[in-house]
């Protein structure tokens, strides 16, 4: 009798364990990045130098500054100064209309591409998305590849930028959306 009791207490616990296990574990995958490229898991960690914006952002894949910027105008002149300082402009235009790479606007009203009024990369209508075709750039199905700009990724751009950089960029690129609000981020 003593044994069948212990056996029970031992699996009730182990199940408890588990469970606990499960949790946890789904806290932490909540944010897995991963690259445009290949689909591979891209090793970008929450770093000392981060902003606490950042590591949410890293924690939950949701980007702060996103929900800051379409509330706040002159908040959003910071992800329009990341966006300028670090040259976005010389492929995707100062206005987000698309030079040599596709518009960032979506402007339903048509641009110079066939890129101008849908997302490149479907994945692009999220925050993560975006994050993730910056971060670690593209294979190029738009016809040019996006070069590698996350400053932990091996093959970087020069230096590279912060999670807080690329944040704050794409924070003003969803302010600046002209489409037709089919975009999970508008909603």
């Amino acid at each position: 009798m003593f044994g069948n009791k212990a056996l029970k207490s031992t699996l009730f616990i182990s199940m408890l364990t588990l469970a606990g296990l499960a949790v946890s574990f789904q806290a932490n995958a909540a944010c897995n990045l991963v690259s445009t490229v290949d689909n591979k898991p891209l090793a970008i960690k929450a770093v000392a130098t981060d902003t606490p914006e950042a590591k949410q952002f890293l924690e939950t894949c949701v980007n702060p500054y996103t929900k800051m910027y379409m509330a706040d105008a002159e908040a959003a002149k910071k992800g329009k100064r990341e966006y300028n300082y670090n040259n976005c402009t010389g492929c995707h235009g100062g206005k987000l209309e698309g030079i040599m790479a596709p518009s960032l606007s979506k402007n339903t009203a048509g641009g110079q591409g066939a890129f101008d009024q849908k997302w490149v990369y479907a994945k692009n209508a999220t925050d993560k998305g975006m994050f993730e075709t910056i971060a670690a750039g593209t294979p190029g199905t738009s016809g040019g590849t996006m070069f590698i700009w996350h400053n932990q990724l091996p093959g970087k751009t020069g230096d590279g930028l912060s999670t807080d950089q690329i944040l704050k960029a794409v924070a003003y690129i969803r302010t600046q959306y002209k489409g037709d609000g089919e975009k999970t981020w508008l909603k």
